[in-house]
């Protein structure tokens, strides 16, 4: 008779344990089913690529960016001594040379691609290359071209070497530019030169073939 409520009572310890572990091993499952879970970010939009310029708005960068520079040279122009009408090439030059001191004093800070951007330039070559490759083109841009010479934005032009003809057909595809605003070739390079001032005001590289 002892011995049989012994082992009830040892059976019963037995249940009781095992029950307590598995309400332990619940309550464990419960704890880790409620741990925060890590949210999944959403990828950050991508970045817009750089909307391609249209002809138009190429063209309407060009001509403000030389507006920019005619207002700078006419303010440079307007506070320099009256030239009164003269003959006399001394005279000439040294007019010349003082609104040249001017412009370079009033774009001290002006470098390649200020006026000639990259997208612009691209867009002019656009332009010319059709034309610039016909032979008899290539041997008329020769003509008077200075070949391998130093250059740089706000130098001036070397007054002993020649400017290059721009022929015709290629000037008709370029847009048209200000007064005394000149396109010049030197080697295969292109500038745009102030004839007033006698000024390399920028340039391209590699403008034709």
């Amino acid at each position: 008779m002892n011995g049989r409520f012994a082992a009830r009572v040892a059976l019963a310890v037995a249940l009781s344990a095992t029950a307590a572990c598995a309400k332990q091993e619940q309550s464990a499952a419960r704890e880790a089913a409620t741990q925060e879970q890590p949210v999944a970010r959403e990828a950050a939009p991508a970045e817009p690529s750089q909307a391609v310029k249209s002809d138009a708005e190429i063209l309407g960068d060009f001509k403000e960016r030389l507006d920019q520079y005619v207002a700078l040279r006419n303010k440079a122009d307007d506070g320099a001594p009256a030239l009164k009408k003269t003959d006399d090439p001394s005279k000439i030059r040294v007019a010349q040379q003082t609104l040249e001191e001017r412009i370079r004093s009033a774009r001290s800070t002006a470098g390649q691609g200020d006026i000639l951007a990259p997208h612009i330039a691209a867009y002019l070559r656009r332009l010319m290359r059709p034309e610039a490759k016909d032979p008899e083109t290539k041997a008329s841009i020769k003509d008077d071209n200075p070949g391998t010479i130093p250059f740089k934005v706000n130098g001036e032009y070397p007054d002993k070497e020649p400017l290059s003809t721009v022929p015709p057909n290629v000037l008709q595809t370029l847009p048209k530019l200000p007064d005394d605003i000149e396109y010049r070739f030197v080697g295969k390079h292109m500038i745009l030169r102030d004839g007033r001032a006698n000024l390399i005001i920028d340039y391209m590289t590699n403008a034709i073939p």
